[in-house]
């Protein structure tokens, strides 16, 4: 929807696409990485993903790392190329205009079955 504009973009960062849950020396989770809950990013999983996410933002589509190593190291952490000091989008990665079907697609999905699939939800939920 977005590539025709030079204003605006949107870009996935897959960074956490195929991220594993950090491990211990005893193979077990590596709970500093989260908080008491056992859900929620610690401060240092926080560190983690933000750097992830910037280094993510600077590599160029079709060639962003999809997994997160947890190995809390800031060396890891990227700085903007000096041939290329922004941010990747398609268009400054090299896809610009080239064989995108720009055409407004009909979504795969119809918009009611959101709807029924939501109230069914709740009612199964509720029971």
């Amino acid at each position: 929807r977005y590539d025709q504009r030079e204003d605006f973009a949107v870009v996935i960062q897959p960074f956490f696409r195929n991220t594993l849950v950090p491990l211990d020396s005893t193979s077990q989770p590596d709970m500093s990485f989260f908080a008491a809950d056992c859900f929620h990013f610690s401060v240092r999983g926080y560190a983690e993903m933000a750097m992830a996410l910037w280094n993510n933002m600077l590599e160029p589509v079709g060639e962003k790392q999809t997994f997160n190593n947890f190995t809390h190291d800031r060396s890891k952490l990227r700085c903007p190329n000096p041939e290329k000091p922004f941010l990747s989008t398609r268009r400054n990665s090299g896809f610009g205009n080239s064989d995108l079907n720009l055409e407004k697609r009909e979504s795969s999905v119809p918009y009611w079955a959101v709807i029924v699939t939501a109230v069914a939800g709740v009612l199964v939920g509720s029971l």
